[in-house]
């Protein structure tokens, strides 16, 4: 099935149960869309300032899906009194707490996460009903929102397959198009217990990592890049050094082997 390109309609069924809450943000002209970006925010945060993170990036030819997270974070862990309901999500299947450091769990389970992302936005929408391939889809994402992101990757060496086995390539070959995580390490809970398992394939830049997550990283995945920033911490970018390391990788993924219906390099 040869790759089309995208309009709103093609995303509205997505808010039937269970229901993927999105914002789009589209490359002008839309119909210049040759790849996806899929955008997870961190613990606590909603899409749309991402969405808004997106369109700042402005990648040619991309589509940004901002992802909502699947299960509402409870107020009373914000220690916010002015957070307001409806603005602050999850991914984990749980919420779970510490009893010697009061730190939430950073690997809670994503299953609930992965199943909603991976079956219902990129196999039922972007491959089976758009045509387009794994090899077109990017990932942002911030804090737990790269955890997700990386086990998603992690976990396509393991099947089932999401989309039909290209000639000359191996099952464990699957990748996406590339893969940044801004201070989400891998979560065990995602990696395959296969003791054979290869390496994941796709792509992927660790930013603001500590030694030890990149070393896990790199156990797993056959092609890391680590940058820092100067400042110590995980946050959003806040200046315009800080996303050279991000323009870079994506415009590297984007100039490697571009496979959607044709688009411009960066």
């Amino acid at each position: 099935m040869p790759a089309r390109v995208p309009t709103e309609a093609d995303f509205a069924h997505l808010a039937s149960s269970p229901a993927v809450k999105i914002a789009l943000t589209w490359p002008k002209p839309a119909e210049l869309t040759t790849s996806f970006l899929i955008v997870f925010h961190g613990l606590g945060d909603h899409e749309i300032p991402y969405a808004g993170f997106a369109e700042g990036v402005n990648l040619p030819g991309v589509l940004s899906i901002a992802v909502q997270g699947t299960t509402p974070l409870p107020l009373a862990l914000l220690g916010d009194p002015d957070a307001q309901p409806g603005r602050n999500f999850h991914w984990g299947d749980d919420i779970k707490i510490d009893d010697a450091t009061g730190e939430i769990d950073p690997d809670p389970g994503y299953e609930k996460a992965e199943t909603i992302v991976r079956d219902r936005l990129i196999k039922e929408t972007l491959i089976d009903k758009l045509g387009w391939s794994l090899g077109d889809i990017m990932f942002f994402g911030f804090g737990q929102g790269g955890s997700l992101a990386l086990g998603l990757a992690s976990k396509l060496r393991v099947g089932p397959p999401l989309e039909e086995e290209q000639e000359g390539k191996a099952p464990g070959d699957a990748a996406f198009k590339g893969m940044l995580s801004l201070g989400g390490p891998l979560p065990r809970s995602m990696v395959p217990t296969v003791s054979a398992r290869g390496k994941a394939k796709t792509k992927v830049l660790a930013l603001q990592f500590e030694l030890d997550e990149i070393e896990e990283l790199k156990a797993e995945f056959e092609n890391v890049e680590v940058a820092h920033w100067r400042r110590k911490g995980v946050s959003m970018p806040r200046e315009k050094e800080e996303m050279v390391p991000i323009m870079k990788f994506f415009a590297d993924c984007l100039n490697d082997g571009m496979t959607g219906v044709g688009g411009p390099s960066v």
